[in-house]
Parts: structure tokens; C-alpha cells; sequence
């Protein structure tokens, strides 16, 4: 379905969308009862990510419900995968891999709010997002095995940056489900909260003071110093900060802390 030109609510087949004029979105998974990753849902997240990139957008929220945050791909898409060709199961993998590649790469924070279950290719879709924000009760995990397959979407290449490679091999060898807690001792999430969804909200409200070129190149450089040697990220990290120093944002900061007051910062 293609989401209505509306800043109030842009409404899709499995997910709600919207844009607030102070450029926090938010999306909210919406797919009954258990936010299952469908073939639909694959095209609507695809769909949204092209609202996600306007400029308009400043901060991300990503977000269930307070039962589940998505239990994955539903079992049925696997059933019908079983006759499709390697081509055709790659093609439509690769729809929601250009999502969480999408979310990954943007210039800007992409935050996951997440209560009850998730799991499979829902913590995956989690895995994409700069920030993760768990109840202490969620539900978090690698199930995959018990359908004979892999997490395949991240939950293994992105996993392992986090955990360090002989957690994320034991989680995805036991299937073992953590809590939210023992999520943010192993670093799997950043921050646990009782009522995560209002805690990314304030953590978004509050990134809306913040240069928002600043931070989504900090984002690039991050990435990059953890996908490549020191040496090349360091280039980077330069090569961005000396694109900063010509900035109407840096430049307002100057007179802002010389003036003892707030920054305004435009973006520019």
C-alpha cells in the first residue's frame, strides 16, 4: 500500500508511519498478533525507508507493541520459500537486507525501542538500528535453529561486533532467550528502561539539539571503524571533521558557547 502524504500518519498494510514537523519519526510495527515479518511487510519497511532518508527526518524510532517487538519472519514465508529457486529466495532477501542496510547507513539516529519478544529477524531489524532501548522483561534471542536455518540478515555479521564472536556463537548454537538486563550486561542493548518507547522519545527530543550533520557523520565514522582498519577509519574521521569545520552548525556553535547561550542549530 503507499502511504499517505500525511505528517499525522502515513498508514501501510503492516506498519504505522509518521513524521512530526520537529522531525522525529516513528515507526511502529503493526503487523497482528506477533509483528511477523511477512512479504509484505518486507515491502512496506521498504517503502518507508524512502520517507525515513528526507531530509525532513532528523531522528528514528523503530517500535512494536508491548508484547512483541516482532517475532521474525512468520514460519508460512518459509513454507513458501520451499519452492522457490536460490535466485528467487535471494531476491527477496535482499528487500529487507536493503532495509537494515538502509537504517544502518543513513546520516541520522536510528533508535529501537524494544518491550515483549524479539526476536529471530526482529532482533535483527534491531541489530540495523544505532541504538537499542529494552524493558528489562524483553525477550531477546536467536531461535533460527529450530527450523534448521541461521540468523541470515545480520543476526550473525552484526551480532558479533556487539557480543564478541564467542557469545554471539554460543547464543546462536543454545537458542538461548536473554532478558533485556542480561541483554545490556552483554552489550547487546545500550540502555534498558522500564518504558523504553518514552525513554527514545526523550533520547530522540534530546538529539534534536545536536548538529544533526555532526552526528550522522559521527554514525559513518563509527560504522567505518568498525568495519575497517584504524588507519582508514582515521582518514575518515578527519575527512569528516574537516567537512564540519565549514558548517553554518559549527560555526553557530563558536558564538553560542562565546555568547553563553543555547545553540541553534540548522543544519547547515
Amino acid at each position: 500500500m503507499v502511504p499517505e502524504d500525511d505528517d499525522r500518519g502515513m498508514q501501510f498494510d503492516t506498519l504505522d508511519l509518521a513524521v512530526e514537523e520537529n522531525g522525529i519519526a516513528t515507526l511502529r510495527l503493526a503487523n497482528d498478533p506477533v509483528n511477523a515479518i511477512s512479504q509484505r511487510m518486507r515491502h512496506d519497511l521498504a517503502e518507508a525507508l524512502d520517507v525515513l532518508r528526507e531530509d525532513r527526518v532528523r531522528v528514528v524510532i523503530v517500535m512494536g507493541t508491548e508484547e512483541v517487538f516482532s517475532v521474525g519472519a512468520d514460519v508460512a514465508l518459509f513454507e513458501e520459500a520451499q519452492g522457490w529457486t536460490t535466485t528467487e529466495f535471494r531476491a527477496n532477501s535482499r528487500v529487507l537486507g536493503r532495509v537494515f542496510d538502509g537504517l544502518e547507513t543513513m546520516e541520522k539516529p536510528v533508535l529501537a525501542a524494544i518491550d515483549g519478544t524479539c526476536v529471530g529477524g526482529g532482533l535483527e531489524l534491531a541489530l540495523a538500528c544505532d541504538v537499542r532501548i529494552a524493558a528489562p522483561d524483553a525477550t531477546l534471542g536467536f531461535p533460527e535453529h529450530n527450523i534448521g536455518l541461521l540468523p541470515g540478515l545480520g543476526g550473525c555479521s552484526r551480532f558479533v561486533h556487539l557480543v564478541g564472536p564467542g557469545r554471539a556463537k554460543d547464543m546462536i548454537f543454545s537458542e538461548e532467550l536473554i532478558d533485556g538486563e542480561r541483554a545490556g550486561e552483554i552489550g547487546l542493548v545500550e540502555r534498558v528502561e522500564d518504558a523504553p518507547e518514552v525513554a527514545a522519545r526523550a533520547y530522540a527530543e534530546s538529539l534534536l539539539d545536536r548538529p544533526p550533520q555532526a552526528l550522522g557523520l559521527a554514525k559513518r565514522v563509527v560504522n567505518a571503524a568498525r568495519d575497517t582498519d584504524t588507519r582508514s577509519a582515521g582518514l575518515l574521521e578527519s575527512l569528516a571533521q574537516s567537512t564540519l569545520l565549514d558548517t553554518d552548525d559549527h560555526r553557530e556553535g563558536i558564538a553560542a558557547f562565546r555568547e553563553k547561550r543555547d545553540p541553534d542549530f540548522s543544519g547547515e
